[in-house]
């Protein structure tokens, strides 16, 4: 019994150990999706923040650079991030723009060329 409980648990850990966890993919946005939900604000965003942009990891590779995001009742940081890009796509960077004293995040998005 001793054997069969040892063979069980060398190839269940065997076959574990060939599991691979994989980082989520942050999707794009190209308008042919529901919209995020609208931040507007009343408190402007912090100065730009300098981000070290890290070593291309691919080939092609496009830099999306972070942004201040509304989260919890204040700005917080959101970092960039690399991705592949898409053919006959620019990417425009999220951005606040001011309408009447108000901050108004608008989404960063592939947009066609």
């Amino acid at each position: 019994m001793k054997h069969l409980t040892l063979c069980a648990a060398l190839g269940a850990a065997t076959l574990l150990s060939a599991c691979v966890v994989v980082p989520a993919h942050r999707g794009y946005y190209d308008g042919g999706y529901a919209a995020a939900p609208a931040v507007v604000v009343d408190a402007p965003p912090p100065a730009p923040y300098a981000e070290v942009v890290p070593v291309t990891p691919y080939p092609g590779a496009v830099w999306i650079g972070g942004y201040w995001g509304w989260s919890g009742g204040r700005h917080q940081w959101v970092p960039g991030y690399y991705e592949r890009p898409r053919a006959g796509y620019r990417y425009e960077p999220h951005r606040w723009e001011n309408h009447g004293g108000r901050w108004h995040l608008r989404a960063g998005a592939w947009v066609r060329l």
